[in-house]
């Protein structure tokens, strides 16, 4: 165990060490081998036991990351703002996938209701049982009045006219670890070696996965990701969209930047009590996996399931376009302690620095929307 980092404590241990025994007994039911996307989604997912499903905190400065919507209650604001007249167009109702905290059900709720804009529903998918119990706390704790417009769903609903929110989604789908060899592509999974887990390199069975393996053509010694699950996502989502926008925030870049020649190592990495490991079997359960997006995948499998390309910027753009500077300006300066956090806390949103340039947002729609002006300047569509 890494001694630079937080050690945890006997019960967390305890619950690694159950996680542990879980994907070791997978890994032998499945033949001493599984591929990386199996140990992701079992190590994240798993009933009461992956990160996601079992109930420590995530979320926060006692979490193991920070999300923009624990930050500053503008990220949130700003988004409702960016939607609006969408849901007035459409006459929809919002969805949002994997809301973490709750914490931006509550602001966007919050500014539609100020903006005389709320929509009939507000939905939330999300797999964890404990999360959603923290999502209803938030959202009776800060919007008693408007908790009855907020319903859970197990299942995406079969048809759907509005907006569907996505931030922080893609990066925890379960990916495919590709190594590019002098053979060519291989699939890389765990196996055990006495008891531990180990990398082990296998011949590429899917087709799917060969043909976007293949058509990369990178050079031996090459490690990435191909995330096959946000293709099929975004491709579940389309199918029931009637009419409205899929709206998807995260980190992430184009193919071009994606698969840089200087990125040979891919972009998986753990995430533990706000520390970026390299390491994804580091204390499994108690500790993220994520991946970046490769946005133009993202596109290509929106343009595929019939949906239309409507906008891709950077975080900093997409939010300065929708007003975020404005509404920072109704907390008075002069009033410090309630000013200088929320400064500080847009400064991070929109920096190049910060998560201004490596978070970008992405659009996707269908039926006819009016331009969105989150893209009026900075719209990035060509690079995709």
């Amino acid at each position: 165990m890494n001694s630079m980092l937080p050690a945890p404590t006997p019960d967390a241990l305890a619950h690694s060490q159950r996680v542990a025994a879980h994907l070791r007994s997978l890994i032998e039911d499945n033949g001493g081998w599984v591929p990386f996307s199996r140990f992701m989604e079992a190590t994240l997912y798993a009933p009461g036991l992956g990160y996601y499903a079992a109930g420590a905190t995530k979320f926060g400065a006692a979490g193991d990351f920070v999300t923009a919507p624990e930050m500053t209650p503008l990220f949130g604001r700003t988004l409702a703002r960016a939607i609006a007249p969408v849901l007035v167009e459409t006459g929809g109702e919002v969805l949002e996938l994997g809301a973490g905290s709750g914490k931006l059900a509550a602001d966007v709720l919050g500014e539609l209701d100020r903006m005389g804009v709320l929509p009939a529903r507000y939905s939330i998918l999300d797999v964890s049982a404990d999360l959603r119990e923290r999502q209803h706390d938030t959202i009776v704790r800060e919007l008693p009045e408007l908790a009855s417009r907020v319903q859970w769903l197990d299942a995406l609903p079969e048809r759907f006219t509005g907006v569907i929110l996505g931030n922080e989604v893609l990066d925890a789908l379960p990916v495919e670890l590709v190594h590019w060899t002098e053979d060519g592509p291989m699939l890389r999974g765990v196996a055990l070696e006495n008891d531990a887990f180990a990398w082990q390199d296998r011949p590429v069975a899917d087709p799917v996965l060969r043909v976007r393996a293949e058509a990369l053509d990178l050079g031996p010694g090459y490690l990435s990701e191909i995330n096959l699950a946000a293709d099929a996502l975004v491709a579940s989502l389309a199918q029931r969209l009637d009419h409205g926008l899929i709206l998807l925030i995260d980190y992430g870049f184009g193919a071009a930047e994606y698969y840089h020649p200087q990125r040979h190592m891919g972009t998986l990495r753990a995430h533990y009590h706000h520390h970026a490991l390299d390491d994804p079997f580091y204390l499994p359960g108690l500790a993220d996996l994520t991946a970046h997006v490769d946005f133009s995948a993202v596109a290509r499998a929106g343009k595929q399931a019939g949906l239309e390309l409507a906008g891709y910027a950077s975080q900093a753009n997409f939010l300065l376009n929708s007003g975020l500077a404005e509404l920072l300006t109704q907390t008075p300066p002069d009033d410090a302690a309630a000013y200088l956090p929320q400064a500080n806390a847009v400064q991070r949103l929109v920096s190049p620095a910060e998560m201004g340039e490596l978070f970008k947002v992405i659009a996707l729609s269908k039926g006819r929307i009016a331009p969105l002006a989150a893209f009026a300047r900075g719209d990035r569509r060509h690079a995709l």
